[in-house]
Protein backbone atom coordinates (compact mmCIF):
# COMPACT_ATOMS: atom_id res chain seq x y z
CA UNK A 1 0.00 0.00 0.00
CA UNK A 2 1.31 3.63 -0.83
CA UNK A 3 0.74 6.42 1.49
CA UNK A 4 -2.37 8.77 0.25
CA UNK A 5 -0.56 12.02 0.96
CA UNK A 6 0.97 14.08 -1.52
CA UNK A 7 2.65 17.56 -2.06
CA UNK A 8 -0.58 20.09 -2.56
CA UNK A 9 -0.88 23.37 -2.46
CA UNK A 10 -2.08 23.21 1.40
CA UNK A 11 1.23 22.65 2.76
CA UNK A 12 2.41 23.80 6.38
CA UNK A 13 4.63 26.62 7.15
CA UNK A 14 6.50 24.52 9.91
CA UNK A 15 8.46 27.70 10.57
CA UNK A 16 5.68 30.33 11.07
CA UNK A 17 6.28 34.00 9.96
CA UNK A 18 6.70 35.08 12.99
CA UNK A 19 10.47 32.89 13.55
CA UNK A 20 11.01 33.11 10.39
CA UNK A 21 13.64 36.15 9.94
CA UNK A 22 15.82 35.13 13.07
CA UNK A 23 15.88 31.46 11.60
CA UNK A 24 17.00 32.53 8.24
CA UNK A 25 19.30 35.26 10.06
CA UNK A 26 21.08 33.17 12.35
CA UNK A 27 21.21 30.18 9.58
CA UNK A 28 23.11 32.45 6.96
CA UNK A 29 25.39 33.59 9.74
CA UNK A 30 26.28 29.98 10.37
CA UNK A 31 26.73 29.02 6.76
CA UNK A 32 29.37 32.04 6.45
CA UNK A 33 31.33 30.70 9.95
CA UNK A 34 31.01 27.23 7.81
CA UNK A 35 32.56 28.48 4.93
CA UNK A 36 35.50 30.34 6.84
CA UNK A 37 36.44 27.68 8.79
CA UNK A 38 36.49 25.90 5.62
CA UNK A 39 39.18 28.46 3.37
CA UNK A 40 41.35 28.70 6.60
CA UNK A 41 41.21 24.82 7.04
CA UNK A 42 42.33 24.50 3.28
CA UNK A 43 45.73 23.08 2.89
CA UNK A 44 48.55 24.73 1.33
CA UNK A 45 50.37 21.22 0.48
CA UNK A 46 50.09 20.77 -3.15
CA UNK A 47 51.95 17.39 -3.17
CA UNK A 48 48.46 15.06 -4.62
CA UNK A 49 48.94 11.81 -2.06
CA UNK A 50 48.86 14.40 0.84
CA UNK A 51 45.97 16.18 0.02
CA UNK A 52 44.07 12.82 -0.85
CA UNK A 53 44.65 10.99 2.20
CA UNK A 54 45.76 13.99 4.94
CA UNK A 55 49.58 11.85 4.61
CA UNK A 56 48.26 8.74 6.45
CA UNK A 57 48.54 10.87 9.76
CA UNK A 58 44.94 10.94 10.87
CA UNK A 59 44.36 9.75 15.01
CA UNK A 60 42.20 6.20 15.13
CA UNK A 61 39.50 8.18 16.88
CA UNK A 62 39.17 11.32 15.34
CA UNK A 63 38.99 9.37 12.20
CA UNK A 64 36.52 7.21 13.90
CA UNK A 65 34.49 10.17 14.62
CA UNK A 66 35.04 11.75 10.53
CA UNK A 67 33.93 7.97 9.55
CA UNK A 68 30.75 7.87 11.63
CA UNK A 69 30.37 11.63 9.93
CA UNK A 70 30.29 10.16 6.42
CA UNK A 71 27.41 7.97 7.24
CA UNK A 72 25.78 11.12 8.60
CA UNK A 73 24.24 12.70 5.44
CA UNK A 74 21.17 15.10 4.77
CA UNK A 75 19.22 11.88 3.04
CA UNK A 76 19.73 9.57 5.97
CA UNK A 77 19.34 12.24 8.26
CA UNK A 78 15.74 13.08 6.85
CA UNK A 79 14.71 10.46 5.11
CA UNK A 80 15.69 7.71 7.59
CA UNK A 81 13.60 9.12 10.12
CA UNK A 82 10.76 10.12 7.73
CA UNK A 83 10.53 6.51 6.59
CA UNK A 84 10.14 5.75 10.44
CA UNK A 85 7.55 8.07 10.68
CA UNK A 86 5.36 7.21 8.09
CA UNK A 87 6.03 3.35 7.27
CA UNK A 88 7.15 2.15 11.19
CA UNK A 89 8.30 -1.21 11.26
CA UNK A 90 9.92 -0.92 7.15
CA UNK A 91 11.00 2.67 7.70
CA UNK A 92 13.30 0.96 10.96
CA UNK A 93 14.87 -1.96 8.91
CA UNK A 94 16.26 -0.09 6.56
CA UNK A 95 17.90 2.20 9.18
CA UNK A 96 19.64 -0.93 10.77
CA UNK A 97 21.27 -1.76 7.74
CA UNK A 98 23.48 0.79 7.61
CA UNK A 99 24.59 -0.49 10.98
CA UNK A 100 25.21 -3.80 9.67
CA UNK A 101 27.38 -2.27 6.57
CA UNK A 102 29.79 -0.86 9.23
CA UNK A 103 30.50 -4.78 10.08
CA UNK A 104 31.47 -5.39 6.25
CA UNK A 105 33.89 -2.51 6.33
CA UNK A 106 35.25 -3.39 9.46
CA UNK A 107 36.37 -7.00 8.06
CA UNK A 108 38.08 -5.64 5.01
CA UNK A 109 39.58 -2.57 6.71
CA UNK A 110 43.11 -3.91 7.29
CA UNK A 111 43.49 -5.36 4.25
CA UNK A 112 42.29 -2.27 2.35
CA UNK A 113 44.88 0.23 4.78
CA UNK A 114 47.58 -2.70 4.08
CA UNK A 115 47.62 -2.70 1.02
CA UNK A 116 48.74 1.03 0.30
CA UNK A 117 46.50 1.97 -2.03
CA UNK A 118 43.10 4.63 -1.90
CA UNK A 119 41.33 4.41 -5.20
CA UNK A 120 39.40 1.55 -6.94
CA UNK A 121 41.63 1.89 -9.80
CA UNK A 122 44.32 1.41 -7.08
CA UNK A 123 42.59 -1.52 -5.32
CA UNK A 124 41.55 -3.39 -8.58
CA UNK A 125 44.80 -2.91 -9.57
CA UNK A 126 46.69 -5.24 -7.02
CA UNK A 127 45.80 -8.56 -8.16
CA UNK A 128 45.05 -7.32 -11.93
CA UNK A 129 46.98 -4.80 -13.31
CA UNK A 130 47.26 -3.38 -17.19
CA UNK A 131 45.18 -0.96 -19.48
CA UNK A 132 41.22 -0.43 -19.00
CA UNK A 133 41.27 -1.34 -14.96
CA UNK A 134 41.81 2.04 -13.69
CA UNK A 135 39.45 3.43 -16.23
CA UNK A 136 37.01 0.56 -14.93
CA UNK A 137 37.54 1.90 -11.54
CA UNK A 138 36.75 5.47 -12.98
CA UNK A 139 33.63 4.43 -14.33
CA UNK A 140 32.40 2.89 -11.49
CA UNK A 141 33.04 5.65 -9.16
CA UNK A 142 31.34 8.37 -11.44
CA UNK A 143 28.20 5.62 -11.61
CA UNK A 144 28.02 5.50 -7.89
CA UNK A 145 28.55 9.33 -7.01
CA UNK A 146 26.87 11.25 -9.45
CA UNK A 147 23.14 9.81 -8.74
CA UNK A 148 24.08 10.64 -5.36
CA UNK A 149 24.80 13.91 -5.67
CA UNK A 150 21.74 14.69 -7.55
CA UNK A 151 20.01 13.24 -4.69
CA UNK A 152 21.95 14.93 -2.28
CA UNK A 153 21.72 18.45 -3.50
CA UNK A 154 18.06 18.24 -4.13
CA UNK A 155 17.63 17.04 -0.64
CA UNK A 156 19.39 19.50 0.82
CA UNK A 157 17.45 22.04 -1.22
CA UNK A 158 13.96 20.65 0.16
CA UNK A 159 14.63 20.74 3.32
CA UNK A 160 16.56 24.23 3.59
CA UNK A 161 13.04 25.62 1.81
CA UNK A 162 11.32 24.09 4.02
CA UNK A 163 13.06 25.14 7.30
CA UNK A 164 12.95 28.97 5.79
CA UNK A 165 9.04 28.31 5.62
CA UNK A 166 9.30 28.72 1.57
CA UNK A 167 8.10 24.80 0.70
CA UNK A 168 6.89 26.02 -3.50
CA UNK A 169 8.84 24.26 -5.88
CA UNK A 170 10.39 27.37 -7.25
CA UNK A 171 11.35 28.14 -3.79
CA UNK A 172 12.87 24.96 -3.29
CA UNK A 173 14.77 24.80 -6.46
CA UNK A 174 16.15 28.56 -5.74
CA UNK A 175 17.56 26.76 -2.09
CA UNK A 176 18.95 23.68 -4.55
CA UNK A 177 20.82 25.77 -7.09
CA UNK A 178 21.99 28.28 -4.00
CA UNK A 179 23.06 25.12 -1.68
CA UNK A 180 25.01 24.00 -4.83
CA UNK A 181 27.00 26.74 -5.33
CA UNK A 182 27.85 27.22 -1.64
CA UNK A 183 29.29 23.38 -1.61
CA UNK A 184 31.13 23.59 -4.82
CA UNK A 185 32.87 26.71 -3.05
CA UNK A 186 33.93 24.52 -0.41
CA UNK A 187 34.62 21.38 -2.40
CA UNK A 188 36.95 23.35 -4.71
CA UNK A 189 39.34 23.97 -1.54
CA UNK A 190 38.75 21.06 0.39
CA UNK A 191 41.46 17.89 1.07
CA UNK A 192 40.76 14.85 2.95
CA UNK A 193 42.42 17.02 6.24
CA UNK A 194 39.88 19.73 6.31
CA UNK A 195 37.19 17.86 5.21
CA UNK A 196 37.78 15.23 7.99
CA UNK A 197 37.54 18.23 10.84
CA UNK A 198 33.76 19.44 9.32
CA UNK A 199 32.58 15.43 9.55
CA UNK A 200 33.94 15.16 12.86
CA UNK A 201 32.57 18.09 14.51
CA UNK A 202 29.01 17.15 12.41
CA UNK A 203 28.76 13.58 14.59
CA UNK A 204 28.28 15.61 18.30
CA UNK A 205 26.20 18.00 16.59
CA UNK A 206 23.85 15.39 14.91
CA UNK A 207 23.35 13.34 17.78
CA UNK A 208 22.71 16.29 20.50
CA UNK A 209 20.31 17.90 18.18
CA UNK A 210 18.42 14.43 17.87
CA UNK A 211 19.01 13.97 21.70
CA UNK A 212 17.00 16.92 22.75
CA UNK A 213 14.25 15.85 19.59
CA UNK A 214 13.68 12.89 21.35
CA UNK A 215 13.94 14.12 25.10
CA UNK A 216 11.28 16.88 24.45
CA UNK A 217 8.76 14.26 22.88
CA UNK A 218 9.07 12.66 25.33
CA UNK A 219 8.57 15.10 27.80
CA UNK A 220 4.82 15.66 26.13
CA UNK A 221 4.33 11.96 26.90
CA UNK A 222 5.48 12.02 30.65
CA UNK A 223 8.13 10.41 29.89
CA UNK A 224 6.60 7.17 29.08
CA UNK A 225 8.28 5.29 25.95
CA UNK A 226 5.03 3.21 25.37
CA UNK A 227 3.16 6.33 25.62
CA UNK A 228 5.03 7.65 22.49
CA UNK A 229 4.86 4.66 20.99
CA UNK A 230 1.33 3.91 21.10
CA UNK A 231 0.90 7.78 19.95
CA UNK A 232 2.68 6.98 17.03
CA UNK A 233 0.60 3.95 15.97
CA UNK A 234 -2.59 5.66 16.61
CA UNK A 235 -1.69 8.73 14.18
CA UNK A 236 0.10 6.93 11.59
CA UNK A 237 -1.67 6.14 8.43
CA UNK A 238 -1.97 3.07 8.91
CA UNK A 239 -3.04 1.65 12.51
CA UNK A 240 -3.35 -2.11 11.94
CA UNK A 241 0.03 -1.85 10.07
CA UNK A 242 2.58 -0.07 11.23
CA UNK A 243 4.39 -2.27 13.12
CA UNK A 244 4.24 -4.85 10.45
CA UNK A 245 6.26 -5.40 7.33
CA UNK A 246 4.31 -4.47 4.15
CA UNK A 247 3.19 -0.95 4.77
CA UNK A 248 5.65 0.59 2.36
CA UNK A 249 5.06 0.25 -1.20
CA UNK A 250 8.69 -1.03 -1.73
CA UNK A 251 8.00 -3.86 -0.07
CA UNK A 252 5.76 -5.06 -1.69
CA UNK A 253 5.71 -7.83 -4.65
CA UNK A 254 7.36 -11.12 -4.39
CA UNK A 255 7.50 -11.02 -0.69
CA UNK A 256 10.79 -11.82 1.02
CA UNK A 257 12.73 -11.59 -2.03
CA UNK A 258 11.85 -7.79 -2.35
CA UNK A 259 13.11 -7.71 1.45
CA UNK A 260 16.41 -9.79 0.87
CA UNK A 261 17.16 -7.59 -2.50
CA UNK A 262 17.08 -4.49 -0.39
CA UNK A 263 18.73 -6.03 2.69
CA UNK A 264 21.50 -6.76 0.32
CA UNK A 265 21.98 -3.53 -1.42
CA UNK A 266 21.56 -1.27 1.82
CA UNK A 267 24.59 -3.03 3.69
CA UNK A 268 26.73 -4.27 0.99
CA UNK A 269 26.67 -1.14 -0.91
CA UNK A 270 26.98 1.01 2.08
CA UNK A 271 30.19 -0.40 3.20
CA UNK A 272 31.46 -0.31 -0.30
CA UNK A 273 30.98 3.21 -0.97
CA UNK A 274 34.69 4.77 -2.51
CA UNK A 275 34.89 7.92 -0.12
CA UNK A 276 34.65 5.53 2.62
CA UNK A 277 37.33 3.28 1.25
CA UNK A 278 39.55 6.22 0.81
CA UNK A 279 38.60 7.31 4.55
CA UNK A 280 39.76 4.05 5.61
CA UNK A 281 42.58 4.30 3.80
CA UNK A 282 43.53 7.54 5.11
CA UNK A 283 44.75 5.81 8.64
CA UNK A 284 48.07 5.52 10.17
CA UNK A 285 48.12 1.68 9.98
CA UNK A 286 45.49 -1.82 9.62
CA UNK A 287 44.90 -1.63 13.24
CA UNK A 288 44.15 1.58 13.54
CA UNK A 289 41.74 1.23 10.03
CA UNK A 290 40.27 -1.46 12.54
CA UNK A 291 39.69 1.05 15.36
CA UNK A 292 38.86 4.10 13.55
CA UNK A 293 35.77 1.52 11.98
CA UNK A 294 35.20 0.25 14.93
CA UNK A 295 34.52 3.34 17.04
CA UNK A 296 32.22 4.70 14.18
CA UNK A 297 30.45 1.86 14.32
CA UNK A 298 29.32 2.56 17.85
CA UNK A 299 28.72 5.93 17.06
CA UNK A 300 26.50 5.31 13.83
CA UNK A 301 24.70 2.57 15.69
CA UNK A 302 23.82 5.44 18.53
CA UNK A 303 22.84 7.92 15.81
CA UNK A 304 20.77 5.18 13.97
CA UNK A 305 19.19 4.53 17.08
CA UNK A 306 18.31 8.39 18.14
CA UNK A 307 17.07 8.78 14.23
CA UNK A 308 14.69 6.03 14.99
CA UNK A 309 13.23 7.37 17.67
CA UNK A 310 12.96 10.53 15.96
CA UNK A 311 10.96 9.09 13.76
CA UNK A 312 8.33 7.36 16.13
CA UNK A 313 8.57 10.85 17.94
CA UNK A 314 7.56 13.06 14.76
CA UNK A 315 4.64 10.31 13.93
CA UNK A 316 3.33 10.68 17.49
CA UNK A 317 3.72 14.27 17.95
CA UNK A 318 2.46 15.56 14.70
CA UNK A 319 1.11 12.36 12.77
CA UNK A 320 1.98 10.38 9.85
CA UNK A 321 -1.04 12.17 7.90
CA UNK A 322 0.44 15.63 8.17
CA UNK A 323 4.11 14.66 7.29
CA UNK A 324 2.39 13.07 4.59
CA UNK A 325 1.27 16.29 3.58
CA UNK A 326 4.01 18.31 3.41
CA UNK A 327 6.08 15.53 1.43
CA UNK A 328 5.31 12.13 0.23
CA UNK A 329 8.73 10.49 1.18
CA UNK A 330 8.44 11.86 5.06
CA UNK A 331 11.80 14.06 4.71
CA UNK A 332 9.75 17.43 6.76
CA UNK A 333 9.60 14.84 9.89
CA UNK A 334 12.57 15.95 11.76
CA UNK A 335 11.63 19.37 10.93
CA UNK A 336 8.14 19.56 11.19
CA UNK A 337 8.76 18.16 15.08
CA UNK A 338 11.13 20.74 15.89
CA UNK A 339 8.25 23.08 15.13
CA UNK A 340 5.54 21.19 16.44
CA UNK A 341 7.08 20.09 19.94
CA UNK A 342 7.54 23.39 21.79
CA UNK A 343 4.61 26.45 21.78
CA UNK A 344 5.00 28.50 18.68
CA UNK A 345 5.57 32.08 20.47
CA UNK A 346 8.99 30.68 22.72
CA UNK A 347 12.32 31.34 21.53
CA UNK A 348 13.38 27.80 22.24
CA UNK A 349 11.34 26.71 19.53
CA UNK A 350 13.32 29.14 17.26
CA UNK A 351 16.57 28.24 18.54
CA UNK A 352 15.15 24.36 17.73
CA UNK A 353 14.31 24.74 14.45
CA UNK A 354 17.20 26.95 13.91
CA UNK A 355 20.04 23.59 15.41
CA UNK A 356 18.06 21.35 12.81
CA UNK A 357 18.62 23.88 9.90
CA UNK A 358 22.39 23.61 11.00
CA UNK A 359 22.38 20.12 11.94
CA UNK A 360 20.66 19.74 7.71
CA UNK A 361 23.21 22.23 6.55
CA UNK A 362 26.19 20.05 7.67
CA UNK A 363 24.96 17.07 6.56
CA UNK A 364 24.94 18.19 3.21
CA UNK A 365 28.30 19.73 2.82
CA UNK A 366 30.11 17.02 3.87
CA UNK A 367 27.88 14.68 2.66
CA UNK A 368 28.46 16.15 -1.15
CA UNK A 369 31.67 17.66 -0.40
CA UNK A 370 33.29 13.72 0.67
CA UNK A 371 31.46 12.58 -2.66
CA UNK A 372 32.79 15.10 -4.92
CA UNK A 373 36.50 14.75 -3.85
CA UNK A 374 36.42 10.93 -4.04
CA UNK A 375 34.82 11.32 -7.55
CA UNK A 376 37.69 13.75 -8.64
CA UNK A 377 40.35 12.04 -6.82
CA UNK A 378 39.36 8.49 -9.10
CA UNK A 379 39.14 10.55 -11.97
CA UNK A 380 42.98 12.17 -11.27
CA UNK A 381 44.72 9.12 -10.32
CA UNK A 382 42.88 6.49 -12.04
CA UNK A 383 42.48 8.51 -15.54
CA UNK A 384 44.48 11.36 -16.24
CA UNK A 385 47.29 10.12 -14.28
CA UNK A 386 47.44 6.73 -16.12
CA UNK A 387 47.33 8.16 -19.73
CA UNK A 388 50.02 8.19 -22.12
CA UNK A 389 50.76 11.57 -21.19
CA UNK A 390 51.45 11.78 -17.51
CA UNK A 391 50.71 15.44 -16.06
CA UNK A 392 52.67 16.35 -13.65
CA UNK A 393 52.00 17.09 -9.42
CA UNK A 394 50.67 20.31 -10.08
CA UNK A 395 49.10 19.49 -13.31
CA UNK A 396 46.92 17.06 -11.43
CA UNK A 397 46.14 19.26 -8.54
CA UNK A 398 44.75 21.71 -10.97
CA UNK A 399 42.80 18.46 -12.61
CA UNK A 400 41.87 17.62 -9.64
CA UNK A 401 40.52 21.21 -8.87
CA UNK A 402 38.74 21.43 -11.83
CA UNK A 403 36.97 17.82 -11.71
CA UNK A 404 35.42 18.62 -8.43
CA UNK A 405 33.51 22.05 -9.80
CA UNK A 406 32.74 19.51 -13.10
CA UNK A 407 31.17 17.27 -10.49
CA UNK A 408 29.50 19.44 -8.82
CA UNK A 409 27.93 21.16 -11.59
CA UNK A 410 26.67 18.44 -12.94
CA UNK A 411 25.10 16.97 -10.06
CA UNK A 412 23.54 20.85 -9.12
CA UNK A 413 22.25 20.57 -12.91
CA UNK A 414 20.61 17.49 -12.74
CA UNK A 415 19.22 17.89 -9.30
CA UNK A 416 17.05 21.09 -10.41
CA UNK A 417 16.21 19.37 -13.84
CA UNK A 418 14.51 16.32 -12.20
CA UNK A 419 13.17 18.34 -9.21
CA UNK A 420 9.55 17.35 -9.84
CA UNK A 421 10.42 13.42 -10.61
CA UNK A 422 10.40 10.75 -8.02
CA UNK A 423 14.31 10.13 -8.21
CA UNK A 424 14.89 8.39 -4.76
CA UNK A 425 15.38 5.10 -6.69
CA UNK A 426 18.47 6.39 -7.44
CA UNK A 427 20.13 6.44 -4.36
CA UNK A 428 19.44 2.51 -4.29
CA UNK A 429 20.78 2.39 -7.66
CA UNK A 430 24.41 3.79 -6.42
CA UNK A 431 24.53 1.47 -3.56
CA UNK A 432 23.34 -1.51 -5.87
CA UNK A 433 26.47 -0.36 -8.33
CA UNK A 434 28.79 -0.28 -5.51
CA UNK A 435 27.88 -3.80 -3.82
CA UNK A 436 27.73 -5.06 -7.55
CA UNK A 437 31.12 -3.55 -8.68
CA UNK A 438 33.13 -3.03 -5.98
CA UNK A 439 31.87 -5.93 -3.61
CA UNK A 440 33.01 -9.33 -5.59
CA UNK A 441 36.35 -7.84 -6.94
CA UNK A 442 37.51 -6.45 -3.31
CA UNK A 443 36.38 -10.21 -2.51
CA UNK A 444 38.20 -11.86 -5.10
CA UNK A 445 41.11 -9.16 -5.12
CA UNK A 446 41.66 -9.72 -1.08
CA UNK A 447 41.06 -13.70 -0.59
CA UNK A 448 41.25 -15.69 -4.54
CA UNK A 449 45.29 -15.55 -5.99
CA UNK A 450 43.51 -16.66 -9.13
CA UNK A 451 41.73 -13.66 -9.56
CA UNK A 452 42.90 -11.59 -12.76
CA UNK A 453 42.71 -8.94 -15.12
CA UNK A 454 40.04 -10.08 -17.46
CA UNK A 455 37.84 -11.37 -14.52
CA UNK A 456 37.96 -8.27 -12.79
CA UNK A 457 36.71 -6.23 -16.08
CA UNK A 458 34.34 -9.06 -16.62
CA UNK A 459 32.63 -8.50 -12.98
CA UNK A 460 33.09 -4.89 -13.40
CA UNK A 461 31.25 -3.99 -16.76
CA UNK A 462 29.09 -6.99 -16.85
CA UNK A 463 27.54 -6.03 -13.08
CA UNK A 464 27.37 -2.21 -14.02
CA UNK A 465 25.63 -3.32 -17.38
CA UNK A 466 23.69 -5.68 -14.82
CA UNK A 467 22.67 -2.51 -13.03
CA UNK A 468 21.32 -0.60 -15.21
CA UNK A 469 19.13 -3.03 -17.16
CA UNK A 470 17.74 -4.39 -14.56
CA UNK A 471 16.85 -0.61 -12.80
CA UNK A 472 15.60 1.25 -15.75
CA UNK A 473 13.08 -2.40 -16.08
CA UNK A 474 12.08 -2.49 -12.18
CA UNK A 475 8.97 -1.00 -10.68
CA UNK A 476 10.66 2.23 -9.41
CA UNK A 477 10.85 3.75 -13.25
CA UNK A 478 7.56 2.43 -14.95
CA UNK A 479 4.67 0.79 -13.65
CA UNK A 480 3.70 1.61 -10.01
CA UNK A 481 1.87 4.99 -8.94
CA UNK A 482 5.74 6.13 -7.45
CA UNK A 483 7.90 5.81 -10.32
CA UNK A 484 9.46 8.15 -12.27
CA UNK A 485 6.92 7.54 -15.67
CA UNK A 486 4.03 5.88 -13.99
CA UNK A 487 2.45 5.47 -16.92
CA UNK A 488 4.77 4.12 -18.83
CA UNK A 489 4.75 -0.22 -18.38
CA UNK A 490 8.04 -1.79 -18.82
CA UNK A 491 8.95 -3.30 -15.30
CA UNK A 492 9.47 -6.59 -16.57
CA UNK A 493 11.89 -6.95 -13.69
CA UNK A 494 9.70 -7.68 -10.47
CA UNK A 495 11.74 -6.29 -7.82
CA UNK A 496 12.93 -2.62 -6.30
CA UNK A 497 16.46 -3.45 -6.15
CA UNK A 498 18.94 -5.30 -8.44
CA UNK A 499 20.96 -6.72 -5.51
CA UNK A 500 19.54 -10.14 -5.32
CA UNK A 501 20.68 -11.14 -9.16
CA UNK A 502 23.67 -8.65 -9.96
CA UNK A 503 25.92 -9.34 -6.94
CA UNK A 504 25.64 -13.62 -7.35
CA UNK A 505 26.35 -12.39 -11.19
CA UNK A 506 29.01 -9.95 -10.75
CA UNK A 507 30.93 -12.95 -8.71
CA UNK A 508 29.85 -15.56 -11.37
CA UNK A 509 31.65 -13.12 -14.02
CA UNK A 510 34.35 -12.82 -12.26
CA UNK A 511 34.93 -16.74 -11.73
CA UNK A 512 34.21 -17.31 -15.24
CA UNK A 513 36.64 -14.30 -16.72
CA UNK A 514 39.40 -15.71 -14.45
CA UNK A 515 39.17 -18.78 -15.23
CA UNK A 516 40.18 -17.96 -18.82
CA UNK A 517 43.25 -16.10 -18.18
CA UNK A 518 44.86 -14.21 -21.47
CA UNK A 519 47.91 -15.76 -22.92
CA UNK A 520 50.57 -13.00 -21.27
CA UNK A 521 50.87 -14.27 -16.99
CA UNK A 522 49.20 -12.16 -14.66
CA UNK A 523 51.70 -10.63 -12.41
CA UNK A 524 51.06 -12.12 -8.74
CA UNK A 525 49.75 -9.83 -5.77
CA UNK A 526 52.81 -9.14 -4.39
CA UNK A 527 54.27 -8.10 -7.61
CA UNK A 528 51.80 -5.60 -7.70
CA UNK A 529 51.76 -3.84 -4.44
CA UNK A 530 54.32 -2.35 -2.37
CA UNK A 531 53.05 -4.31 0.51
CA UNK A 532 50.69 -7.05 0.29
CA UNK A 533 47.73 -8.02 2.16
CA UNK A 534 47.77 -9.99 4.92
CA UNK A 535 45.51 -12.85 5.26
Amino acid sequence: MTTPFFLSADVLDPVGPAARSSVITTFLVFIGMCLLWVFTLASQDERPESLHTAGRSLPPVFNGFALAGEYITVVTLFAASGAVALFGYDGFASAVDSVVALGVLLLLARRIRDSGRYTLGGLFSLRAPGNGVHGAAAVVTLAIAVPLLMVQLRAAGISVALLIGMPSDTAQVTCTVLMGCLVTCFAAVADLRGTSYVQAIKVPVTLLTLAVLTLLALRKFDWNPGGLLDAAVAQSIAPGGYLRRGLWAHTAGLGPLNTISDHLVMVLGMAMMPHLILRVAASRSGEAARRSTSIAAGLTTLFYLLLITTGFAAAAVVGSGRIGTVDPNGQAAPILLASGILGHETTTRVVLITVVACAAFLAALTAVTSMTFTAAVSLTRDALTRSRHPITASGEMRALRSAIVILCVVGLSLSAVFHGYPVEFLVMFSLGVAATCVFPALIYTFFWPGFNRRGLLWSVYGGLLLCIILTVSSPTVSGTAYALWPEARFDWYPLHTTGLVSVPAAFLLGWLGSRRPAARTIRGFRGASHEAPRR
